[in-house]
């Protein structure tokens, strides 16, 4: 795990609100993906900084094992034009800890990466933790994706 610094963001997507109880967080976020791709929700968010798709953990009602959003956008220049059957959200940034997850996301690589992170004594603050889906992950057989979570300083 690397230490970085991320820099406050803002974000327009779609999302979900979801647990890790039960396996439900697996069916909603599949589905929820499901929808942004079947709908290319990418190309109708206005303000966008960069082609980059943002997966963003965040609301929690507690910790991990508590219920959360799921936002899945882009990052925006602006939330003043939020199309309707999306979300806006703006995300303080901080000290993140960053994990890589590589390998085929059709076979769960970025889920294996998480559940090394649940195993992991981290001093997490649950604001919003995150994927960046990238150049890197345009090869989902052989993908790079970039997975944020965020510490106290």
């Amino acid at each position: 795990m690397q230490k970085v610094k991320i820099e406050p963001f803002k974000v327009i997507g779609i999302a979900v609100r979801t647990t890790n109880e039960n396996g439900q967080s697996g069916q909603d976020i599949g589905q929820l993906w499901g929808k942004f791709m079947g709908e290319g929700i990418a190309e109708k968010i206005p303000n966008k900084i960069d082609a980059n798709v943002f997966s963003i953990y965040t609301n929690y009602q507690g910790d991990h094992t508590e219920p959360y959003d799921t936002i899945l956008g882009c990052k925006v220049s602006s939330l003043d034009d939020v199309p309707a059957g999306m979300v806006g959200q703006a995300f303080d940034g901080g000290t993140y800890g960053k994990f890589v997850s590589k390998g085929d996301l059709t076979k769960g690589v970025v889920f294996g990466t998480w559940s090394e992170i649940w195993q992991k004594d981290l001093d997490r603050v649950f604001t919003a933790d995150f994927e960046i889906y990238g150049e890197r992950a345009q090869n989902p057989t052989d993908a790079e994706v970039d997975v944020l979570i965020a510490l106290k300083a």
